[in-house]
Formats: C-alpha cells, structure tokens, sequence
C-alpha cells in the first residue's frame, strides 16, 4: 500500500462517524474599494467601480490579489478531504506517458513523461530500434517548474531545432537554435514572439510572429499588429526583416508556414479569429512576390500540401463543412479551384498529410470518423478505429510508409498506434497503463431539445449501475464557442470523479464546430445566448432524467467557457449548486481593450459596434448582469497573474462584484495562481487546481467523496 493512499484511508476512518463535512466559515472577504468611473454607450451611462483592478502593475491590484488568496486558501485547507483529493490525483496521474515518434534527419524524437515530472523529457532514437537517450529537459528550465517547452521545430534534414520556450504561463515567447548533434546554441536568443509557429527556410533561417512590444503592462496592454519576419542565423533579431504585417498591412493575426518541399511560402492574415487571406510566394524563384489567393477574411483557407505546382487548399468557401480544393499556383483565383474532396454531411476537423496521402478527420456527432484519400480525391479506406472517441495525428512525410496517429475516448487514455499507409493496417504502438478499470464505467450520447427546438448532442460518462435517484454529482462541463469542437477524450482528474459516484456531462452546444460552420453561426453575435440556453437545458435534462438535481449540479467551463459559466449562473442562479468559472471573459463591454480580445470580435460583436449590440452584450456580461440581494450558487473562480490572453482583470472584477451581491450562504472565492497563464505552467500546479476545484465542489454539496481503489 502506497503511503499516500495510507493517509487516504486515515482521513477516511475520521469522515466515517460523519456522513456531511462540518461547515467551515468563509471571509470576511476582502473590501474592495469602489471608484467613480461611468463609461458612456450609446447614450447609457454604465458603472464600473471595480476599474481600478484592470491595472496589474499597481501595488494595491497586488495587495487585493493577497489578501482574496488569503481568505480563500485559508477556507479551502480547512476541507477535511482536500488533502486526500490532492494525493488521489497524483496517484493515478503517476503513469508512464509517451507521444508518437517523429523523423527528424537519423533519428526518431518522441516525448515521454515517468508520470509526475512537471513537464515531458524530450527523448531521440536512431532509429526506432536504437538506444534511448534523453535530447532535452525542460524540467530542468527553471528551479520552481514554470518554465516550459513551448514548441520545437527542426530543419528539414533535422540538424538544427528552433525551441520555443514559455515562462510563467504567458503568451510571449523565447526562440532558441540548437544543433542537434550536440545541443549547442547557434546564435543568440530571439525575444517576444507571440502567437508564432517557427518555419524554416533550408538551413539559413526561419520564419516567425510577433508584435510590437505593447507600451504599459506586457501581460494586459493591447496587441494590435502582427507581423511576420525572417530571422537569418548569426545576426542578430534587431536585423530581422519584416515579411508581411504591420502598419502597412494591419492584421491582426498573421502566421507563416512552407510547403513540405519549402518551394512556397504560405502567409495567413486575419483580423479576427475566424475568416482569413491567403498569400503564397514560389521561393525558388528569387524574383517572386507575394501572390494573393484570398483577399478577404470572409472565409477559412489553408494550404494542405503542394504537387509540384499544383497546391490543396482546405477551404469552407461555398462549403461550410469544409471542402479540398486544387489550383494551379500560378494562376490561384478562388476562380479556377476545382474539388478534390468535395463537401459533405460531415464537417471536418481537420486534415493531415503522410504517405502521400490525406487523411481527413470528420466529425460524426462529435466523433472521430477520419477517411484517407490519395492526392486525387479518391477515397481509399476509412480508418477501422478501436471505438467511438477522438483520433489525432496521421501525419509525416511523404516517403513515410509508416506513420502513427493517437486515439482516446473518456474512458481510454490517449493510445498510440503504427499505420501501414500501403496496407491500412493499424498497430498498437504505446499503450499507457493507468490505475483504474475502465470496465466499471460507462459513455452514452443523448440528444436532448434546447429552448428553440434545437437538438443538441451530450456525452454522459458515470459508472456503470448508477442509481437515477436525483442525488448523483454531476460536473457539467462545456464550451461553445470559436468554432471549437468538443470531443471525448480522457482525464486522470476526471476518474477521481467518476470514481467517486460523480457524473460527467459534455454538451456539445451552438458556438462550436461539431456541425461545421452553420453550427458555429448559431452561437455568436445576436445568437450567443443560444450557446447559454443549450447549456442551461442541459443541466435541465440531466435534472428531469434524475442523473442530478439542482443540490448536486456544478458547473465548469474555461476561457469562453467560463464566460459560459457566468453567464449561466447569473440567468438561473437557482439551477446549480456549485459554479466554477476558469479564466473566464467576463466584462463583456471592454474584453476588447486587452492583449488580444479585440480578435474575438468575429464571435462576440463589440460594445462600440452598434446600439443594438452594446445593449446585446450589456444583457448577458457576466459581470454586468449581477443583481444585488440574489442568492448565487457556491462559487470558485480560478485564474493566474500571467494569463495575457483572458487577462485576470476579468475574475478580479465578477469575484469582486459577486461578493458584494451575494445575499445566500454560498462562499465567494477566487482563486489566483502565480506564476501561471491561461492554462497551468506545469503538471503540479494543474493537480492542484483541480483538487481545491473538486473539494470545494464535494464540499458545497455536503459531500464526502468516498476515495477508495477499486482493488481495496
């Protein structure tokens, strides 16, 4: 018996003449101080006392930031379990974990964690049967584990490799050359790339993204103008030309990338996050320019691959569920595109390319279903997957017969498979053995109706044999937004609650991709709130089925996700018991004004575009639509001081706002980890969130998880 599990079973033994947790007094809160700032729209004049907390460079934003973690560390280790919790987590985490090998020159590289490193080791072969050695650890970046691999690209013939290295969780980003033989350093270090792939150009140089150094805060002041430029080894980034962007060509959003062959240059630009331009460049002729293909971000173009000079663009032009096309590069006008893979029922997720084939990824009903195809558009085979889940990868190049793709469902660790491109024959490569029985439990789809009709799909995981009797936690878990689609895939964090009794509920709502761009439209601009209604009718159909009720419901979402949250929580506080909004968007009126918020604006609209849209955002903006004197659900926001994406600011002005309107006995706390970003800068910090996230759900419910191992 493992001597952390021992302490579980301890805790235990001291629960068990208890069936509920004793209560634990929460606060005082902190008081936050109120300041008389009124901005104007459209004639209406809207409060915003807590405006103070947007700057996160002041020393009074920083004492705020102690002082919530103070009151809500102090309330959360006083929850008589959250230590087993903690020590359960890390329990089942504690596997071997390996990724698919890639080709790079003579050798295979492939990542591969022991189980609780804070970040993957970095491992090569020569040759899939060579010795193993370790090429690069980044656990070894920085003493307290945030430092983090963000990227690694290699040259074509995998001498070199461009690192990208993140500190603290941020978007920003330092670029590092080495020479794989030895490790050693080529040049000197490249600073603030943002947004970036890395694209070599032969052995000379590279391509990369970013934007100016924004004046004020790094981590909240506005993004603006991406641009792309040329980095040529041994010289220094002072020198590095500008390719496309800035002031002259104002975009948001602009990536480069070469064809597998490096013969063309292939330039994205956006101004948004969805709908973008299309630029290609022939590189072997020393004279060219860049060619425009697309000159509008009415629609989504990529270029899949080149046949000399004939290029595959994946596009949703006239195809909202996506399409392949093929042009001549010379002449590429939207004009002269000819299907290859035509548009069907199925949206596609994506497209990946190995063998010399295409492998396209389809959704069915938010499942994996991925097709192969040759450069001509003939279908060879589907792909026999080993059951309804989620595959990934596909990928390598061209001479490859061999390549290798991931499969995971919610109930099977994500598992590597070989794929003979010649024979179509799959083979299990790595098979992760994690501790849990993944027999006991069960994955059914349901659709149920939402407000208007519509029928939206949902994913319910829980053991097998569950009683319907109304009492069941359920963690309803959703996103709905961006085009994103939601699909299975598995969670060690989850199993802790499934094997607790809990029910997992994964929604698939309007806003995301499942259902290609039609389902994407329906759940943005003056169609958001349908994204709210299908999430709220889902905790409805879970509560009419008895998996739940409304004692027992939490609610989860990150990101445009804990936009989600907020908004849910604040149009029917009475639905759940516990909300957890993680980095979520909350001030709908000024999300815009931050890092890269203004390119979100495809999705949400702004409060500067029009009346009607002000007035739109200004009815559902989580912290706007709060009223004094209600009684909120049991709430714990979740965010980190280096989150430059959905700035903090966000959390700091909801948590501050519902603390103030609170009128039941539900606790308010906010929870801001240091020294991380959007997501969790290592492993160790993500155990701990999702630990402080489960005990206080269980304990909010009056919940005393049983915490036992099925071999026990």
């Amino acid at each position: 018996m493992k001597k952390s599990f021992q302490i579980s079973i301890l805790a235990l033994v001291a629960f068990a003449c208890n069936p509920k947790p004793e209560k634990v007094a929460v606060g005082p809160y902190p008081q936050t101080k109120k300041v008389d700032t009124v901005d104007t729209y459209f004639g209406a004049e809207i409060k915003d006392p807590y405006r103070w907390l947007e700057n996160d460079t002041t020393r009074e934003t920083g004492d705020w930031v102690a002082s919530q973690n103070e009151v809500t560390f102090g309330y959360l280790k006083n929850i008589p379990f959250r230590d087993a919790v903690r020590a359960r987590l890390g329990e089942l985490q504690n596997y071997e974990r390996l990724s698919a090998p890639h080709r790079e020159g003579e050798y295979y590289y492939y990542s591969k964690n022991s189980g609780l490193q804070n970040h993957n080791v970095q491992y090569r072969k020569k040759g899939l049967d060579g010795a193993e050695e370790i090429f690069l650890d980044p656990n070894t970046f920085s003493a307290d584990g945030t430092t983090a691999l963000a990227g690694m690209s290699f040259t074509k013939d995998g001498s070199m490799v461009a690192l990208q290295i993140q500190e603290g969780g941020s978007d920003w980003r330092k670029a590092v050359v080495l020479k794989t033989s030895d490790q050693t350093m080529v040049g000197d270090t490249l600073v603030d790339l943002k947004f970036t792939g890395i694209a070599w150009r032969g052995n000379e140089g590279f391509y990369y993204s970013s934007y100016d150094k924004p004046k004020g805060s790094k981590l909240s002041a506005k993004t603006q103008y991406h641009k792309i430029y040329f980095h040529k080894l041994g010289t220094p980034q002072s020198s590095d030309q500008v390719i496309f962007g800035g002031e002259k060509t104002p975009r948001r959003y602009a990536g480069a990338g070469l064809t597998e062959d490096e013969r063309y240059l292939i330039i994205t630009a956006a101004v948004s996050t969805t709908g973008n331009e299309l630029y290609i460049q022939d590189l072997r002729n020393p004279k060219s320019k860049l060619i425009t293909v697309v000159d509008n971000f009415e629609h989504n173009h990529s270029v899949i691959d080149n046949e000399g000079a004939t290029l595959l663009i994946q596009t949703d032009l006239d195809a909202p569920n996506n399409r392949i096309v093929r042009v001549d590069a010379a002449n590429p006008a939207v004009s002269n595109w000819k299907d290859v893979v035509p548009e069907s029922e199925l949206a596609i997720r994506g497209i990946s390319t190995g063998g010399g084939h295409l492998f396209v990824n389809y959704l069915k009903d938010a499942s994996t279903l991925v097709k192969e195809f040759d450069y001509q558009g003939t279908n060879i085979r589907d792909i026999n997957l080993p059951e309804i889940g989620t595959a990934n990868g596909f990928g390598g190049r061209r001479e490859e017969t061999t390549i290798y793709y991931s499969f995971t469902s919610f109930t099977t660790p994500p598992s590597i498979y070989s794929y003979d491109v010649n024979s179509g024959q799959s083979t299990l490569y790595a098979a992760p053995k994690v501790d849990f029985d993944p027999t006991v439990y069960e994955t059914k789809q349901v659709f149920y109706t939402s407000k208007d009709g519509t029928k939206v799909p949902m994913f319910i995981v829980h053991k097998k044999g569950l009683e319907l009797n109304g009492k069941n936690p359920a963690w309803l878990y959703a996103y709905g937004g961006f085009g994103l689609s939601q699909t299975p895939g598995f969670s060690t964090s989850r199993i802790v609650w499934l094997e607790n009794g809990g029910v997992f509920a994964l929604p698939n709502l309007r806003g995301g991709g499942e259902y290609g761009e039609k389902w994407h439209d329906a759940g943005r601009l003056m169609n958001k709130q349908n994204v709210f209604d299908d999430f709220i009718a889902a905790a409805e159909y879970l509560i009419a089925e008895k998996y739940t009720s409304s004692d027992y419901l939490a609610i989860s979402g990150g990101s445009n996700g804990g936009l989600l949250v907020g908004a849910t929580m604040t149009q029917r506080p009475d639905l759940m018991k516990v909300a957890l909004p993680a980095v979520g968007v909350m001030d709908m009126l000024r999300y815009h004004k931050f890092t890269s918020g203004a390119g979100w604006a495809y999705d949400y609209g702004t409060s500067e575009d029009s009346k009607e849209m002000f007035e739109y955002l200004l009815k559902y903006s989580p912290v706007h639509a709060l009223k004094p004197g209600t009684a909120y659900p049991a709430t714990l926001v979740t965010t980190a001081d280096h989150d430059d994406r959905v700035v903090p600011a966000h959390s700091f002005k909801f948590a501050a706002t519902l603390q103030e309107s609170q009128a039941g006995n539900n606790p308010v706390l906010i929870r801001i980890d240091t020294k991380s970003g959007h997501g969790s800068s290592n492993l160790s910090k993500a155990l701990d969130v999702a630990a402080d996230q489960y005990a206080f759900t269980w304990y909010s419910m009056g919940i005393i998880p049983p915490l036992v191992k099925k071999d026990m």
